[in-house]
């Protein structure tokens, strides 16, 4: 069963996450760091857990991680380390938690250079998932095949996220910038 099955099969007033998720933001175009930012920490923290818990934790993580304010994550120290290890409303793994901290100074460096996170992912679409994984591999902390899979088909940077017969799949592709079309 695809993603889309699956979303589309649950009711309009479920409380399941994934029903919102799928209809309104997964695959659609992000124009704002910050949210960039968050969908990379959310996939980050998916590694071996389910979606649907990740984003059952949604609003505890944007509380936990300043709202997810790239600035405010680049001077997280090691006391911010250890609040976030103690904090049971997100997952708690060192790992994670420090590779969000870098990430956060690794985007704040490409803001500098390209003048923002979607400018430097603009400038490198299109590419293949080879290509994206080394790019983020050489930029980025626990960032693995899948991870850069989901955050670039979740973002609209890789097709995939819908099946052509989803209701939503022509949604995505309304709201699709000029240059996705290369």
């Amino acid at each position: 069963m695809s993603y889309c099955d699956f979303a589309n099969a649950l009711p309009q007033d479920t409380d399941n996450p994934n029903k919102h998720y799928h209809d309104r933001v997964y695959g659609f175009p992000i124009d704002d760091d910050n949210e960039l930012f968050e969908r990379l920490v959310l996939e980050i923290n998916q590694a071996g857990l389910s979606w649907t818990l990740i984003l059952k934790k949604r609003q505890a993580f944007q509380t936990a991680y300043s709202g997810f304010d790239i600035a405010a994550v680049a001077t997280y120290t090691d006391a911010d380390c250890e609040r976030l290890l103690n904090d049971a409303g997100i997952v708690r793994n060192r790992l994670k938690i420090r590779a969000a901290i870098y990430n956060a100074r690794q985007i704040e460096a490409l803001q500098r250079e390209y003048g923002s996170f979607k400018n430097w992912l603009d400038c490198h679409h299109p590419q293949s998932l080879p290509e994206w994984v080394k790019l983020f591999k050489r930029h980025f902390k626990f960032v693995g095949g899948e991870i850069v899979n989901e955050f670039l088909m979740s973002t609209g940077y890789l097709q995939g996220a819908h099946t052509e017969s989803c209701p939503v799949y022509a949604e995505v592709l309304r709201h699709k910038p000029k240059w996705a079309e290369r």
